[in-house]
């Protein structure tokens, strides 16, 4: 398989992942943390562009980031100041080492503080939209929320530290999350057509397989 006939495939998974849901004002902006500062910069962004009066950053390290010296949920609050945006207005839940994690722990911290909450703008990573969506669906139902990304393409997501290989097998894993996870009770089930699944069986033969969950 040539790379084009590689990146055909991956595209329409990444398709498949983007939601592309319209934005609305929200209470505050839920960012699940990650390898990707692009979505730190992203959340400040919405932040000064008024969508939200308050963001909070959920992420420990984890398996791509623990060579960090703080949690994620930290180094992107950092990189938010650094935008712009006053320390006051943002909220840490440093502990989540997964999507789920990510919602339970945030939703827990919000009914310990008793915080009054009632809408999100959630912020992942372009190819984590629909399993982020899926997990606050079941972790969190009762949330009025939407899911957005930064607007990246798939030809110009990779960089230095993301390289398109990371890229295409994380797609691939994540598309069998979420086949797997609603079997687990992790998420809510999401549809996935015939087409977007025949290209996530032939990268796997191409040996895009270095995500996927071994299952036993």
């Amino acid at each position: 398989m040539n790379s084009r006939d590689i990146d055909q495939l991956a595209k329409k998974i990444w398709d498949y992942h983007l939601m592309r849901q319209p934005l609305k004002k929200a209470d505050y902006i839920f960012v699940l943390c990650s390898n990707d500062l692009r979505v730190a910069e992203y959340a400040a962004k919405l932040y000064q562009d008024g969508w939200a009066p308050k963001i909070i950053f959920s992420g420990n390290r984890g398996s791509l980031t623990n060579t960090w010296p703080e949690p994620e949920a930290e180094k992107f609050a950092q990189i938010a100041i650094r935008e712009g945006v006053p320390e006051k207005d943002i909220i840490k839940e440093p502990n989540a080492t997964n999507t789920g994690e990510n919602v339970a722990f945030t939703r827990k911290l919000f009914q310990d503080k008793d915080l009054a909450i009632g809408s999100l703008i959630a912020l992942q990573k372009p190819f984590m939209e629909r399993r982020a969506y899926a997990t606050i669906k079941k972790l969190w139902p009762e949330i009025d929320f939407v899911v957005s990304s930064p607007p990246i393409s798939y030809e110009n997501y990779p960089n230095e530290i993301l390289d398109k290989e990371y890229l295409i097998n994380t797609m691939v894993g994540d598309l069998q999350r979420l086949q797997l996870y609603p079997l687990k009770g992790f998420i809510v089930p999401q549809p996935i057509p015939k087409d977007v699944w025949d290209a996530y069986e032939k990268l796997v033969q191409a040996g895009f397989t270095k995500h996927l969950v071994v299952q036993s």
